[in-house]
């Protein structure tokens, strides 16, 4: 049995083929009517459009580019995870690189995508987006995963950092706590210096003094942070971390120094990884839902591939998760 062809479906629906090829491609502005006239059509003959035909007529390879700072630890598997199951449900595939928080080689990752994708997801917290895409024609359609401002009008999906770190700190304070340490994330990175800049903001309004300590994103700076309080002599009740696996390395740090979390001492972070529930004490963190973040820029990235408009910045809130390590002092 020969398999109906394009021109089948424009002959039974009574349309021209580029109509129909406008339907079957999900182009925007197409009628109700002519839309159910295809479908009805391409049904009727059980007409499969050829992929490749498809690709070259739309100049589409169905292929996202996804440049990330990291590709390591459970923040980014959650967000590729959501990325991943929104570019599947909407018949996409991911190119994925990975920035070593090294600015060269991010321009040289979306640099090699040139010409490969359809578009960018690009989550660089740390880099100057307009130095990035400096390189790329700018029509290349991208949203921005947390990113400095950029000059350049592209989309943007960000998370209130800042207010989240007043509302963990406001926490904290509600159940007794007043000596409270931050262990900020990387110097020179977008999310770490709002997350700080939150933490003192809400510690001024409170009246209580501003501790800061270095950090860098993973277990190993949760655990020196504790190091550098014990050295300095830091009479703390609390530490407040600007990501989960800070908290988690301080955490431990603090039991193995026989610390009692939370009753000496209570632990909070952010981002939720799945991880921060599973631990003993549950740890107390506030919620991005990473993986719904990363679906919606893949979504918010195909809205635009269809010509569609959508707002330049989109800000999503955190929510704040209480679990055990953060249990009043007063218990």
């Amino acid at each position: 049995m020969t398999q109906a062809t394009i021109r089948d479906v424009a002959r039974e629906a009574g349309v021209s083929v580029a109509s129909v090829s406008r339907v079957l491609n999900r182009l925007p502005n197409v009628r109700p009517e002519l839309k159910d006239k295809v479908e009805t059509a391409a049904r009727r003959l059980s007409y499969v459009p050829h992929a490749g035909a498809r690709g070259l007529s739309l100049s589409r390879t169905g292929t996202v580019g996804v440049v990330l700072p990291d590709l390591h630890g459970e923040f980014f598997s959650e967000m590729l995870r959501g990325m991943d199951r929104e570019a599947s449900a909407r018949g996409m595939h991911l190119l994925l690189s990975n920035m070593h928080a090294d600015p060269l080689h991010g321009i040289d990752a979306m640099r090699s995508m040139r010409g490969r994708v359809d578009g960018l997801v690009v989550m660089a917290p740390h880099v100057d987006p307009d130095l990035l895409f400096a390189h790329l024609p700018a029509n290349v359609p991208a949203v921005l995963l947390n990113c400095p401002d950029n000059r350049q009008g592209r989309m943007e999906l960000r998370i209130d950092n800042a207010a989240g770190a007043r509302t963990m700190v406001d926490h904290l304070i509600g159940t007794g706590r007043r000596a409270i340490v931050h262990i900020a994330g990387p110097r020179g990175n977008i999310e770490a210096e709002h997350r700080a800049q939150g933490y003192r903001q809400a510690m001024a309004s409170a009246g209580l003094p501003a501790i800061i300590l270095p950090g860098n994103f993973d277990e190993d700076s949760g655990r020196a942070a504790v190091a550098t309080m014990a050295a300095r002599q830091i009479a703390a009740d609390a530490v407040f971390a600007a990501n989960d696996m800070m908290a988690i390395g301080a955490m431990v740090a603090l039991r193995d120094a026989g610390m009692d979390v939370p009753r000496k001492i209570a632990v909070a972070g952010f981002d939720n990884i799945p991880l921060a529930r599973l631990i003993s004490p549950g740890l107390t963190t506030m919620a991005v839902d990473i993986a719904d973040i990363g679906a919606r820029a893949i979504n918010r990235l195909s809205t635009i591939l269809s010509g569609e408009t959508v707002p330049l910045t989109e800000l999503r809130s955190p929510s704040l998760i209480i679990r055990a390590s953060t249990q009043s002092s007063s218990q």
